[in-house]
């Protein structure tokens, strides 16, 4: 077969044999795409029960329409010979991802297992729904393609809800995921795939089945008679929670059974991280916001300051996990007790403490709470004047390291003996720049601006503060405040003066990052930004950025981790909390995406960023009435900001009303979109809504060159592309984009 052209499709290669089927990778020669193609083995070409079958899951599996569910293109008939043509899933069966040479060994994280658990449920769900069973979910009919995106296959034993008879299958493979009901012969529904469920978890865990036999008998025996395995007998680390959930999958009685996959799913989202050992002696602290004790109000920025310093500090210590400014932040003036603070970001560990400053006088007090005991470890009280702040911080961050028995390097003591700013004047002008820097407007950082001006006057060169400025120019763009190449051409003047006086700096790296990425040059910005996160491997500005690049250059599975990272220092930060989302979005599962960015939305609800990004969501996921209720929010309290107009701009066009979604855009909406690979994309969207073919090929060329080259989402998930996809000019740029997917180096 191979090589052999057959309609329109020519034969690659072989990709599997089973009992029931022959599957071959093929080239689609009229789309121009890789197929994969499902023929009856040659002994069972005139068997008119085998093509009953055949025919039967096409049928089933083309009126599933989900991402985790392999699609089903058609079935055709050539010279008397019938075959199925589906998707080509390039990637590997769970059984081969789970199990190793000798069959026993578990290579699944607890991590990898429930995010591959909750979307074979997904799956599961869909069909349900559509009242089919699927009757053979096993790990070898579970696909996992190269973005860990899974894909359920086989729907060849498939059968409608109320569909008579029951096909019994005789492979030892089949068994061991068998129901006690379809053992014993019994009416089966839905709920043999949720057992079915239940064993591949199990497996994904151990590398082993639940339960014990040799041969079919044997298996079948202890299936319907026996309790199954204990998983923490195999491997102790597994959440209490998800062995209780695997046996209630595994319930002998199904009405005891979870009755759906959304029970599932639900339980599935609440099972935790697993601690590894390494992680487990990782200590882990939050540095609350210092109160600011000064009669006078102004002074905030200096305890703000104080607290911002010490956990950078902090933040150089490879064994400490330190949260971050923004979510540490998120606490100032709270309420709340100790130990709620420490379970919200997951640390065992709490500094807080006060400032108070009169004139050039301070006194400081600090103490380290163990939020697990509520036992405080060190207390102590400074005083001084101004002039002492910089040895008060370092005695601070000292103590701590003392306190939590940790053994610091030459590299990580001198960081902290740092003094980026050796001028307190100097020094305040940064820290009140900082503050202002924060409130993301327009008038702040002006006021930022001019504050770091009289720094340097001052102090002279300084890398923080030229970092600061930097910082600075980049929400002009970042924020669409003022979106100038001139302020790209600032951050990259000052940028230089940074690796000057310091090339070991990592906010440096992380700026230089930003260039390139502001330029669409994703590989250099890789590279700086894994420069800046070996210098501080807790810097949640370079570990987002990677992030983002990662999910543009459609590589979701390097992305995750660092996700899990960035949540794990900077919970709180709205951004971070939508990256999630980020992922799911980007592989085409738009519904998963809904909570991340409602999450986002919910930190920070007067945000016009999160409000259009919830929105967007809302109208992917075809929930418009909601969304239009959102973009309405955000054109009458931020009518000028482009999220608002860009709300306006999709809302008409999904509405049809062509000429008002025209005369929406402006010449200063065009300037700020063309920023932003989102911003780009978002009105490459709205344009192709409209029908306007060669205004959207504009715009999706604008976010390729900005670094969009997320080739499966482009040229197969993004279903407001799909009347453009024909053109010539679409695939030209998919030949390219395809090209710089591929060899996008992670």
């Amino acid at each position: 077969m191979i090589e052999k052209t057959i309609s329109h499709y020519k034969i690659l290669e072989k990709l599997g044999e089973g009992g029931m089927g022959v599957v071959y990778k093929a080239k689609d020669m009229k789309l121009d795409r890789f197929v994969a193609l499902k023929f009856l083995p040659s002994h069972l070409i005139d068997d008119e029960k085998a093509l009953n079958r055949l025919l039967k899951e096409a049928k089933a599996a083309s009126k599933i329409n989900h991402p985790n569910v392999c699609t089903i293109y058609a079935i055709e008939e050539y010279e008397d010979t019938h075959f199925i043509v589906m998707e080509y899933v390039d990637g590997q069966t769970l059984r081969q991802k789970t199990v190793g040479a000798n069959g026993q060994s578990p290579f699944l994280s607890v991590d990898d297992a429930v995010d591959y658990s909750v979307q074979i449920c997904k799956a599961l769900k869909a069909a349900h729904d559509k009242d089919i069973i699927h009757r053979d979910i096993k790990s070898e009919n579970i696909m996992i393609n190269l973005e860990n995106i899974v894909k359920v296959m086989d729907f060849g034993l498939a059968k409608l809800k109320d569909e008579a008879g029951l096909t019994k299958t005789k492979t030892a493979g089949t068994i061991a995921y068998m129901s006690p009901e379809q053992i014993k012969g019994e009416d089966i529904d839905h709920r043999v795939d949720i057992w079915a469920f239940g064993v591949v978890l199990f497996e994904m865990l151990t590398g082993e089945f639940p339960f014990e036999g040799q041969y079919e008998s044997a298996m079948s025996y202890s299936i319907v008679n026996t309790n199954p395995k204990s998983i923490t007998d195999m491997w102790n680390d597994v959440p209490f929670n998800i062995e209780q959930l695997i046996y209630k999958a595994l319930e002998k009685d199904k009405n005891r059974r979870y009755q759906n996959a959304n029970e599932l799913i639900e339980d599935l989202k609440n099972v935790p991280s697993v601690v590894t050992t390494s992680e487990k002696q990782e200590k882990s602290i939050i540095v609350l916001p210092f109160v600011n004790m000064s009669p006078d109000p102004e002074q905030e920025y200096f305890s703000d300051g104080l607290t911002e310093e010490i956990i950078t500090d902090l933040s150089h210590i490879h064994d400490l996990l330190v949260i971050s400014r923004s979510s540490a932040m998120t606490f100032k003036g709270t309420k709340k007790k100790i130990k709620e603070i420490a379970k919200e970001v997951n640390v065992q560990y709490v500094l807080e403490g006060s400032v108070r400053k009169a004139g050039n006088n301070l006194r400081i007090t600090a103490q380290l709470i163990d939020a697990t005991t509520d036992a405080h470890l060190w207390a102590e009280k400074y005083t001084g004047t101004l002039d002492d702040v910089f040895d008060i911080q370092e005695k601070v961050s000292r103590s701590i390291v003392d306190a939590l028995k940790l053994k610091l390097s030459l590299y990580e003591s001198e960081k902290i003996a740092e003094r980026p700013i050796d001028n307190v004047q100097a020094y305040e002008c940064y820290l009140k720049a900082r503050q202002e820097i924060w409130r993301f407007t327009e008038e702040g950082l002006e006021r930022a601006l001019l504050l770091l001006q009289n720094g340097l006057e001052i102090v002279g060169e300084n890398e923080l503060l030229y970092a600061a400025i930097s910082l600075v120019y980049w929400q002009y763009i970042n924020a669409g405040i003022k979106p100038d190449v001139k302020y790209l051409e600032e951050i990259e003047k000052y940028t230089r003066m940074i690796f000057i006086l310091n090339p070991d700096f990592s906010q440096g790296y992380f700026l230089r990052g930003v260039i390139h990425y502001l330029r669409g040059n994703l590989n250099e910005a890789v590279v700086d930004s894994k420069q800046a996160l070996a210098i501080d491997p807790n810097n949640p500005d370079a570990l987002l950025q990677i992030t983002r690049i990662y999910i543009s250059a459609g590589k979701t599975s390097a992305a995750r981790p660092l996700v899990k990272k960035l949540l794990e220092i900077d919970p709180l930060t709205p951004i971070n909390r939508c990256m999630l989302g980020y992922i799911s979005f980007s592989e085409g599962r738009f519904e998963d995406a809904i909570e991340p960015y409602r999450m986002m939305y919910k930190l920070d609800p007067e945000n016009p960023i999160g409000r259009w990004f919830y929105a967007s969501i809302l109208t992917w996921s075809h929930r418009h009435e909601e969304a239009f209720k959102i973009i309405d929010i955000l054109v009458n309290d931020t009518p000028q900001t482009i999220f608002a107009q860009l709300g306006l701009f999709w809302r008409y066009a999904m509405q049809g009303k062509k000429n008002e979604a025209l005369k929406v855009v402006t010449s200063e909406m065009t300037i700020a979109a063309r920023w932003g690979e989102y911003l780009s994309r978002d009105m490459a969207h709205g344009y192709a809504i409209l029908g306007e073919k060669e205004e959207a090929l504009n715009w999706l060329e604008n976010a390729v060159n900005l670094g969009f080259i997320n080739y499966p989402f482009l040229n197969e998930y993004d279903p407001f592309l799909e009347n453009i996809r024909g053109e010539k000019r679409f695939k030209n740029l998919m030949e390219r984009v395809k090209y710089e997917w591929e060899n996008f180096e992670v």
